[in-house]
């Protein structure tokens, strides 16, 4: 029989969920009691007991103690938080795995989720110009695995507004961007994404202080995550992801319609073909 040394970090956090879940029906307690006791929301243990959101270290002490584990999510919490993700964003990954629908803004780079292996590992160097080469393919290869969600025909469904600065700045080269705006392109023709451009003619808007992930979940409340370098914060809070829905219906309204942002989208794809075929290119 499979044991658990041999269980994935996301099996892992199923399993620690379901046990998590047994033990606070044996205290007896609700969800929204143990939340109260661990000053989180009831929706936020619904989320580990679901294997959605990890047990953080000192949660699992805290759990230990109210439920008296005698020890169990402290010896079991480790392994499961094991993420191919950097710490910041590893939860929002995970979250993300799971959602029905994703709304992101980006305003520098195109969206993780959309990019061709070529534009992440022009980012990456960037990121890491030290970095070995093993490293590097295997943050590439990480970011594709992640953007498998859409070999689904349909689920997630994923609405993305990107800043006109993401199509102009040039990651790579010419024929990186080419291939990468061509690869947004695609994935609009198969109705795969439904994509908006905000133009640089939009002015001010309502998310200037950077990017924005918004999730929707079949089980489980709306979640909201906002990003700055090497830092991230993933909640829950209803008052939080309110605002955050009501900043993204906004960039909507100041963006290109899907129709004219993917005529903007070949048409800066062709210039920096044309650029790439150049002469002296």
């Amino acid at each position: 029989m499979t044991g658990p040394k041999d269980l994935d970090p996301s099996s892992r956090r199923i399993m620690i969920g379901e046990e998590l879940r047994h033990a606070r029906e044996r205290a007896p307690l609700t969800q929204q009691a143990l939340g109260e006791k661990l000053f989180v929301s009831g929706s936020y243990v619904g989320q580990m007991e679901a294997g959605t959101r990890r047990i953080l270290p000192d949660m699992a002490v805290r759990l230990d103690e109210i439920l008296e584990t005698g020890g169990f999510f402290v010896r079991h919490c480790t392994k499961a938080n094991a993420s191919k993700h950097p710490e910041h964003f590893a939860e929002a990954a995970e979250a993300e795995a799971v959602a029905v629908e994703i709304r992101q803004y980006e305003s520098l780079l195109i969206p993780g989720l959309l990019q061709t292996p070529e534009y992440a590992r022009a980012v990456f160097l960037a990121y890491q110009p030290t970095a070995p080469e093993q490293v590097i393919d295997g943050l590439v290869a990480n970011r594709m695995e992640r953007a498998r969600l859409l070999d689904h025909p349909t689920k997630p469904q994923l609405w993305a507004v990107v800043d006109e600065a993401a199509l102009r700045r040039k990651i790579g080269s010419a024929a990186v961007m080419a291939g990468v705006l061509l690869h947004l392109a695609a994935l609009v023709h198969r109705r795969r994404v439904i994509l908006q451009v905000l133009p640089f003619d939009a002015g001010a808007h309502a998310s200037l202080s950077g990017p924005l992930n918004l999730m929707q979940f079949e089980d489980a409340p709306p979640m909201s995550f906002v990003e700055a370098s090497g830092l991230g914060q993933l909640t829950d809070d209803p008052a939080t992801v309110t605002r955050h829905h009501l900043t993204y219906d906004l960039l909507r309204a100041d963006a290109l319609t899907p129709k004219q942002s993917l005529a903007l989208i070949e048409s800066v794809a062709e210039d920096y073909a044309h650029e790439d075929h150049a002469p002296g290119a």
